[in-house]
């Protein structure tokens, strides 16, 4: 079942690009955050998705707002991605176990055994005020995230 709007998102914890451990608890009193679960690295729309919340970064990681970017690729792929495309943000790997974190969120395609399209934005309190998901090719609309921070006063 997917996290719905009204709920408190569930806590998690995953290494970064570098290794590091972040976890969505870091942020909470903070920043909200826009929790984005993307299929794979290296993937067309994929990469489309990612560059437009690089190329908005004043938007989409600031003061106000982190966003966390959640697949189930390792680390070193991650690692090798960001560099390679300049990608700052977090890219958050929920590689074991396996979509754990997707799983959690109800967006991990078990048929795939990827993570589905799936947004959350959550507001300093932790709580979900926005989501969305995107069946597999379509893309996502990062202005509904901008709304959706708007709404909560991050943007």
């Amino acid at each position: 079942m997917t996290v719905q709007i009204g709920e408190q998102a569930p806590d998690f914890e995953l290494k970064d690009q570098t290794g590091k451990p972040v976890a969505l608890s870091d942020y909470h009193g903070k920043k909200a955050v826009v929790l984005v679960f993307y299929p794979a690295s290296f993937t067309g729309v994929c990469e489309s998705e990612m560059c437009s919340i690089r190329d908005e970064t004043q938007v989409f990681r600031n003061d106000e707002v982190e966003t966390l970017a959640v697949s189930v690729d390792s680390p070193p792929a991650h690692k090798r991605w960001a560099q390679e495309q300049g990608f700052e943000f977090p890219l958050l790997s929920d590689f074991w176990p396996h979509g754990e974190v997707a799983r959690r969120y109800g967006v991990f395609d078990e048929q795939l055994g990827i993570a589905a399209r799936g947004t959350f934005v959550i507001d300093k309190a932790g709580t979900v005020v926005y989501t969305d998901r995107n069946p597999l090719p379509e893309a996502r609309d990062p202005e509904t995230w901008k709304t959706a921070l708007k709404e909560i006063g991050a943007a």
